[in-house]
């Protein structure tokens, strides 16, 4: 399985010869939800190279937002999923898909809002593509760690389970969308009496990039040190203890595709969940010197809980400092607001406990990708700054 190392040592290792074949012929046809988010957006990116297996594929690329793309074999097809109207005319003529990967997540204030949102844009892209799809064969849904430890709302409210974290763990007595969106796959799955197979992928803290997710740590970071080395300052730690001196692990956005792609082909991965992480450990103490250097700035590690701050508040009134940068790096036009999610990076360097998983399952079934997370963390860097989205 030569495109499962490639992958692991990194993209420069893999083809990059993202040309189709000549002619309308497609082995596979994937429907990847959520197309402009951090997995999406590597999915889109993935899937179309001439090594990537189960291939050629076809893609359709669904988002509520534009979508930039210039290979010929994705179909961009805007829409809202949480409209099941809308959902229902725009994707249940697209007959011809045989895989959907759904990484879409959309952010409300309580987890009984999560719940209801979530599930409902779910059921509507099964509503509309199971029974007008005859070639479906498998659903991909992507969860991810809070399947564990407990959804952002009750994080630390509840006990979660002890780490490293294994598939086979019983679901929390506390609400969480990952699991109502988990029995709505099982259950549609089982209406289509085995034709259709599904997989569920849950990555920790993602390392990618998409210039508007809500869920992107590494851009909001990276904004944070740009800010600082604009006002002169410090680049503080405002997370825990536990989370500056403890063992982190992370999940690189490539690799969960290439996971997502793996069950969606490879008949041992059928209807499993499995972990999705890069494989190795690491010190968020360790990362914050890179993240310094990187961008040419002093840091200050953490300095006790008197020391501790919100990232959140801190960013409040930096609007304008952001667009000077943007001015004068000749950034991509951003506002701070689209494009730092401050509140999400207070979430998860202030954990007050070490949370690992073990991939020990995926690797038991066939898969071997890895990443090395301190090469992902710089590499996620570089993209960035190619795409001028950070200085």
């Amino acid at each position: 399985m030569r495109w499962w190392w490639a992958g692991a040592i990194g993209a420069a290792k893999r083809s990059m010869d993202s040309t189709p074949p000549q002619g309308p012929t497609y082995q596979s046809v994937a429907l990847v939800v959520g197309a402009t988010g951090i997995v999406g957006s590597s999915l889109i990116d993935i899937l179309p190279l001439s090594d990537t297996p189960g291939g050629p594929w076809k893609l359709y690329a669904i988002s509520r937002r534009p979508l930039d793309s210039s290979s010929p074999s994705v179909v961009h097809v805007q829409c809202d999923v949480a409209d099941p109207d809308e959902t229902l005319a725009m994707l249940s003529p697209l007959s011809d898909v045989t895989h959907v990967f759904y990484a879409a997540w959309a952010h409300r204030p309580s987890e009984h809002d999560n719940i209801t949102v979530n599930s409902a844009m779910l059921r509507n892209v099964l509503a509309a593509v199971v029974p007008n799809a005859p070639n479906l064969q498998h659903v991909c849904l992507q969860t991810g760690r809070k399947h564990y430890v407990g959804s952002f709302e009750y994080l630390g409210k509840i006990q979660g389970h002890e780490p490293p974290f294994h598939e086979d763990l019983p679901r929390l007595d506390s609400p969480n969308f990952y699991y109502n969106q988990e029995d709505i796959l099982f259950e549609e799955s089982e209406k289509t009496d085995g034709r259709v197979s599904w997989s569920v992928h849950r990555p920790t803290t993602i390392f990618g990039f998409s210039a508007i997710s809500k869920m992107n740590i590494m851009q909001s970071l990276c904004i944070y040190a740009a800010i600082c080395r604009k006002e002169r300052a410090l680049l503080r730690w405002p997370g825990s203890r536990v989370t500056w001196e403890g063992f982190s692990d992370a999940s690189d956005a490539d690799l969960i595709a290439e996971h997502q792609i793996w069950a969606a082909v490879d008949p041992y991965a059928k209807n499993e969940a499995f972990n999705c992480s890069n494989g190795d450990v690491f010190k968020w103490k360790q990362l914050w010197r890179t993240l310094a250097e990187q961008f040419e700035v002093g840091f200050v590690g953490y300095e006790g809980e008197e020391g501790r701050f919100s990232l959140e508040e801190a960013m409040r009134g930096k609007e304008e400092v952001w667009a000077e940068i943007v001015r004068e790096s000749e950034l991509v036009e951003t506002r701070l607001e689209d494009v730092g999610n401050w509140w999400f990076v207070d979430a998860v360097l202030g954990v007050e406990f070490e949370h690992l998983d073990t991939m020990n399952k995926s690797k038991e079934h066939g898969f071997l990708g890895f990443r090395n997370t301190m090469n992902s963390f710089i590499s996620w860097i570089d993209k960035m700054r190619a795409f001028k989205i950070v200085p």
